[in-house]
């Protein structure tokens, strides 16, 4: 009796020691998720902070040249380069954040970018403005970007814990599961018929468009994850790129970025920049989300609380980029007009090919300026037909405007 009561305060003894071990384990394992997540989530601000300013340093390069009479082109300028420079560093940073934190967490900061692009956009404006007009004008700015910043904040503070080693066996685990297997059926079937819409039944709806976007932003997403989180280890020293799976992903990550490019540029030939910005970073956004969760298990062991706030940090952070995007202005819409060769005395006005007419877009994009010569036959500018016939000969009903030329007698 004596040994056995013995024996049971021992292991009453050891109990608490054993479970304070577990808690100190876990509690550094959590400590160390958190430094983790909070390197990724810095990362990606600052990289999308960088891409922000960039932009808008091309695109101011872009301006200034249209509105002078320099000569140069715009590749010419140390602006424009200082621009590229930054976009680069931007990029880079965006990539390296996706081996450090969830692809859960890195996706929904591109917010920051449209943040940064208002900021700077109210900042830098160049129109006389007084206070009220300014308030009256940029009120929506305003909440939008103090809602994207809460939603910013809730992001990160619940983001998901999940930091599994990006090695060649775990990728190519989660390659053949079939979670991931029976997503991938859906997201091609969806693709498929979306593209079926879109080309064959004529269907350019902004939605349509940018929900292709999305679905090639997910595998985007996925593959730079793997892409970014293999170069890391192989730097730290635990080589990955002897691993078939690396190449597979880097050429995947290739061909689905140029696809969505190709989209993307489709879409803003019919569309606002605004209407693009505000619905294409919700699409895409939910759909990498779904995509991360189904692929890296981003919420595998999360309470329904942080599930829930994490949640409500996207739909807030979703509404501030609406809003953002709301105030912007739009571009004017293109309008037909008449030749300027129907008019008397004007018909060597295209004896050099040049034209007179309105621009397709209001605003310049980034990193070229307008070229009209890519537009299709439907936006070329249809001339009227012109006859030149003398004085007292037969009308022809068949021509709905005449250059009469009249003699010096007459």
């Amino acid at each position: 009796m004596d040994a056995a009561h013995g024996a049971r305060l021992q292991l009453r003894q050891l109990l608490p020691t054993g479970s304070t071990a577990s808690v100190s384990v876990s509690g550094a394992e959590g400590s160390f998720s958190y430094k983790e997540n909070l390197i990724g989530a810095l990362l990606a601000i600052f990289g999308h902070l960088v891409v922000s300013i960039a932009l808008n340093l091309q695109k101011y390069c872009h301006i200034r040249l249209a509105g002078s009479k320099d000569p140069r082109a715009y590749f010419k300028t140390k602006t424009w380069w200082l621009g590229l420079l930054l976009m680069l560093l931007g990029e880079l940073g965006v990539f390296a954040s996706y081996a450090f934190a969830p692809l859960s967490l890195i996706v929904p900061l591109s917010a920051v970018s449209v943040i940064a692009s208002a900021i700077i956009g109210i900042i830098f404006i160049k129109e006389k403005w007084k206070p009220k007009d300014f308030l009256k004008r940029y009120v929506l700015s305003f909440v939008g970007c103090g809602l994207a910043i809460v939603g910013t904040y809730l992001l990160v503070t619940f983001a998901p814990n999940s930091h599994e080693k990006m090695t060649g066996e775990n990728i190519a685990r989660h390659l053949v599961s079939w979670p991931f297997l029976l997503y991938m059926l859906v997201e091609i079937i969806v693709f498929c018929l979306l593209l079926y819409f879109y080309k064959e039944k004529k269907a350019n709806n902004v939605v349509v468009i940018l929900l292709l976007v999305a679905l090639l932003g997910s595998m985007t997403v996925v593959t730079v994850k793997a892409v970014a989180g293999m170069l890391v280890l192989s730097i730290q020293g635990n080589l990955q790129l002897d691993y078939p799976i690396f190449y597979v992903m880097f050429v995947c990550m290739v061909a689905t970025a140029i696809y969505q490019a190709a989209f993307l540029s489709q879409a803003s030939q019919i569309y606002d920049s605004s209407l693009i910005a505000s619905v294409g970073y919700i699409l895409s956004t939910t759909v990498a989300i779904t995509a991360g969760a189904v692929f890296y298990l981003d919420f595998l062991g999360e309470d329904v609380l942080h599930i829930c706030m994490f949640a409500l940090g996207c739909l807030i952070a979703f509404l501030g980029v609406f809003l953002i995007t709301r105030n912007r202005k739009k571009a004017i819409p293109f309008e037909p007009y008449i030749s300027m060769d129907a008019m008397p005395g004007m018909q060597d006005m295209h004896a050099k090919g040049t034209t007179v007419q309105p621009d397709l877009k209001a605003s310049f994009s980034y990193g070229a300026l307008e070229n009209n010569d890519s537009i299709s036959e439907i936006y070329a500018p249809a001339t009227l037909p012109v006859m030149q016939e003398e004085h007292n000969s037969r009308s022809n009903p068949g021509v709905p405007y005449r250059v009469l030329e009249h003699t010096k007698k007459e």
